[in-house]
C-alpha cells in the first residue's frame, strides 16, 4: 500500500503559486514606489491587535509597507496590499484581527500556523471584496463558517482548517461562483454538506476530520472534482452510482472512515483515479473487477465486509495485504488463496 498522499502540502503549494502569480507582475518591494498610507495604517492596525509580535518588528510607520518582511506583504505597482502572508508568529493570544478588513485592495490572505489566533472571523472581512483567496490554517479559530463569505464573489479558495469551527456548513456558499477549492478539514462542523458547493473545473473538496452527518451530494459526481476527500466524518448513504464511473474525474478520492453501505462488485472506477481510500466503511460484496486497470499510488478497501477472490492481474499486483485487511472473508493473493474453509 503507498504511502498516502499530503492533502495538506496541496494547500501551501496553491497558495504558493498564487502568490508568484500575483504578484510577480507587481514592481519589486525595493523599488516599488511607498505603499498606500491607508494600508500600512490599516498594517499597523494589524499588528496592535496581534498584540505586536516579534515577527512583525519590521512593521513601523516610517518605513515602506510593501518591504516590509517576514511575513510577506505584497503590493501593487501602485502601492496598494494586494497579498499577505502571516505565518508562525509566537506568542500571539489575540482573535483575528478586524483591521484585516481594512485592505480594500486584498486578493490573497493566508494565515498559517497561529495556534494563539482565536476567536470567531470577524465580519469585517466581508469588506474584501477584490479577496480571491483566503487561506486560514493552523489556528484556533471557532465559531461558525461565516455565512457573509458568500458576499465576496470574487473567492476562488476558501482554507479555513484544522481549527475549532462548529456548526453547519452554510449553503449560501453554494452562491460563490468562482469557488474551485473548499477546504474545511479539521474542524468540528456537524450536519450535511450542501450541494452545489464548488464551480468550475478542477475542483477541491475537503471536509475531513469533521462531524458531518447525511449522504454525499449526487451533484460532486457531476461535477470536475479533482479531489475529494471526505474522510473521517459519518456520512451515510450509497454514494456509488453517482460517484463512481469510467468517465468520472476525479483523481484522488478518501472516503474512509463513514458508514457508507454500497456492494462494490459491479462498481466501475476511472482509469485515471490515484488515490482511493475506501477503508473503514460497511462495503460489501466482492472486490471490483474493473480495479484490475486502475494504477494506484494509494489503495485502501480494508475494514469492511468484503467477501470472494479477489480479482488477479494487471494492476491488482501493486496492492499488498494491508489493502484487504479485516474484511469478511476475502481471499486470493496477495492474501492466503481460497480454499474450502473459506467456502471458495
Amino acid at each position: 500500500m503507498a504511502a498516502d498522499l499530503p492533502f495538506f502540502s496541496w494547500h501551501a503549494l496553491l497558495c504558493l503559486v498564487l502568490l508568484t502569480v500575483h504578484c510577480t507582475v507587481d514592481v519589486p518591494a525595493s523599488s516599488a514606489m511607498d505603499c498606500d498610507g491607508d494600508d500600512r495604517a490599516a498594517l499597523l492596525r494589524v499588528k496592535s491587535q496581534l498584540g505586536d509580535p516579534v515577527q512583525l518588528s519590521s512593521w513601523l510607520p516610517s518605513t515602506n509597507c510593501c518591504a516590509w518582511e517576514p511575513p510577506a506583504v505584497f503590493c501593487s505597482a501602485a502601492g496598494r496590499v494586494t497579498g499577505l502572508a502571516l505565518s508562525s508568529l509566537d506568542g500571539v493570544r489575540a482573535p483575528v484581527p478586524p483591521a484585516l478588513g481594512e485592505l480594500p485592495e486584498l486578493v490573497i490572505l493566508q494565515v498559517q500556523s497561529v495556534r494563539g489566533l482565536s476567536g470567531p472571523i470577524p465580519p469585517s472581512l466581508a469588506n474584501l471584496t477584490r479577496l480571491e483567496d483566503l487561506n486560514i490554517a493552523g489556528t484556533s479559530i471557532s465559531g461558525p463558517v461565516p455565512g457573509f463569505l458568500a458576499r465576496i464573489a470574487s473567492l476562488r479558495t476558501i482554507v479555513i482548517a484544522d481549527g475549532k469551527l462548529a456548526g453547519s456548513i452554510p449553503a449560501c456558499l453554494s452562491s460563490l461562483p468562482e469557488l474551485r477549492y473548499l477546504d474545511l478539514s479539521g474542524n468540528m462542523l456537524t450536519g450535511a454538506i450542501p450541494p452545489g458547493l464548488l464551480h468550475g473545473s478542477f475542483r477541491f473538496l475537503i471536509l475531513a476530520n469533521n462531524r458531518l452527518t447525511g449522504e454525499i451530494p449526487a451533484d460532486l459526481g457531476d461535477a470536475d472534482v479533482d479531489t475529494l476527500d471526505l474522510s473521517r466524518n459519518r456520512l451515510a448513504g450509497d454514494p456509488s452510482p453517482f460517484l463512481f464511473g469510467m468517465t468520472k474525474a476525479a483523481a484522488k478520492m478518501d472516503l474512509s472512515w463513514n458508514e457508507l453501505e454500497f456492494d462494490m462488485t459491479d462498481v466501475r472506477f476511472p482509469h485515471h483515479l490515484r488515490y482511493l481510500d475506501l477503508s473503514h466503511n460497511r462495503i460489501n460484496g466482492s472486490v471490483a473487477k474493473s480495479l484490475r486497470d486502475v494504477r494506484f499510488d494509494h489503495f485502501d478497501v480494508s475494514y469492511n465486509g468484503l467477501c470472494g477472490e479477489i480479482p488477479a492481474g494487471r494492476f491488482m499486483e501493486l496492492h499488498g495485504p494491508a489493502c484487504y485487511d479485516q474484511n469478511m472473508c476475502l481471499c486470493g493473493t496477495p492474501l492466503p488463496p481460497c480454499t474450502a474453509d473459506t467456502g471458495l
